[in-house]
């Protein structure tokens, strides 16, 4: 069964490697990402965060809403990112209960496959290209607190430490 992988650890920080298609084993893999998602009250987990060093991201920016939208993400691949960035809350299933504003980009353009090996080039704004971006960095080993200043960073990661400790994750 696979679980999540809590911040600090060295996975997260990894960069992950291209898939070269995507097969039955993928699929289930997938299928088990959106239901860790889902029950963790989640919009988006990358295969890094459930310790796979592959990439593989699945997203749902309606996931809190009645219809769901899921988007699998196979080899991500940025085309462009629009030159605005906007600030905007954001938090990480890897970092319960912790929060920031962080600057992005508000509309990316990008090349992937789905899950039946199609090649997709599709642009998205608001708040799934947020979701995008943070699941991309994860794919290249970049963590959203790696966007903050480094003393930000710092008690960040030092209360996951504490909060590993007493829940007793390893």
């Amino acid at each position: 069964m696979l679980k999540l992988i809590y911040a600090p650890d060295p996975i997260l920080k990894k960069e992950s490697v291209s898939i070269p298609q995507l097969d039955d084993h993928h699929r289930e893999l997938i299928k088990q990402m959106y239901e860790i998602m889902y029950s963790a009250n989640g919009v988006g987990l990358a295969a890094p965060q459930i310790g796979l060093n592959i990439r593989i991201f699945v997203l749902d920016a309606g996931s809190r809403d009645e219809e769901k939208k899921p988007i699998t993400m196979i080899n991500p691949k940025i085309i462009s990112l629009h030159e605005n960035k906007v600030p905007y809350e954001e938090g990480c299933l890897s970092f319960p209960e912790h929060f920031a504003e962080i600057d992005r980009p508000e509309k990316i353009k990008i090349e992937y496959l789905d899950e039946d090996n199609s090649k997709k080039i599709s642009t998205f704004t608001g708040f799934e290209s947020r979701i995008i971006q943070h699941e991309l960095d994860h794919l290249n080993g970049i963590l959203f607190v790696d966007h903050l200043s480094r003393l930000k960073r710092d008690v960040i990661i030092r209360k996951m430490r504490k909060y590993k400790k007493e829940k007793e994750i390893i």
